[in-house]
């Protein structure tokens, strides 16, 4: 198994467990499951920058990147700075997150939030609504094009926004349908871990122009962004370049002034 096929495996247990522990009509009941959600998909197509900056405490690839920074601080400090939306991951096993950061990523910035979790089941969707989020990401890597299917549509259900996200042209020939308002590449192959913007230069022609591109992993400079803008990539997802810092705001008002200047 590589690493992707061992978190799902320890994913349909975690869900499992959370099932019996918390009913859908609480998650329901929640103050934040009837709110206005708001679009990125909408935000990226009217920006000059597409910055989606992500709290990120650790990785499989990276092991710790930063476990000092507080989500409060670091959602206020990406919203100051400017970024279109937030990134957080929900992920506790592998990634160090929680869903509690993305309830006090809500509570503290109005930016559209993404839930950056394996999603394989309705009921996380329903756990992202009730917790604050905007946006659900699907990975194709794990899901079949009926479950594409099934959890995007279920997800527009709940006036979410979807991306998807695709490694390689046989996940983004299964994945194109109009349940989808982003369809995001990443750049890291998952069983190598290596990360090259080609991948996003590769598949940017066969992505239809009705759906949003986002680049994903390896963006770390704003040669990168220039790079890809020019093959129609008006979203970008910046995690571990504004993490390993002592001040992930701060990393991401400079990097986004100097793209704007």
């Amino acid at each position: 198994m590589n690493i992707l096929d061992t978190i799902v495996a320890d994913k349909r247990i975690e869900v499992k467990l959370r099932k019996s522990l918390i009913p859908i009509k609480q998650l329901e009941q929640s103050v934040l499951f009837h709110r206005n959600t708001i679009s990125l998909s909408r935000k990226l197509k009217n920006s000059a920058t597409g910055i989606i900056a992500e709290h990120k405490r650790r990785s499989p690839s990276k092991s710790v990147i930063n476990q000092n920074l507080n989500v409060f601080d670091v959602a206020k400090g990406y919203e100051s700075a400017g970024a279109c939306g937030m990134s957080v991951l929900t992920d506790g096993k592998y990634f160090g997150g929680s869903l509690d950061d993305l309830l006090t990523a809500r509570a503290s910035c109005k930016l559209p939030l993404l839930r950056k979790e394996f999603i394989i089941d309705e009921y996380q969707l329903l756990e992202a609504r009730a917790y604050g989020a905007d946006v659900i990401l699907l990975i194709a890597a794990i899901l079949t094009k009926a479950e594409i299917k099934k959890l995007s549509e279920f997800a527009k259900g709940l006036n979410l926004d979807v991306l998807l996200e695709v490694h390689n042209e046989e996940e983004l020939h299964k994945s194109i349908m109009p349940s989808l308002d982003m369809l995001g590449v990443n750049n890291r192959n998952l069983k190598t871990f290596d990360v090259s913007l080609e991948t996003s230069k590769r598949l940017s022609a066969l992505i239809p122009n009705d759906f949003i591109k986002v680049s994903e992993s390896g963006i770390s400079h704003i040669e990168a962004i220039k790079e890809l803008q020019p093959y129609g990539y008006k979203g970008f997802l910046i995690g571990e370049n504004f993490m390993k810092t002592d001040n992930a705001g701060e990393s991401a008002t400079q990097f986004i002034n100097e793209l704007t200047t």
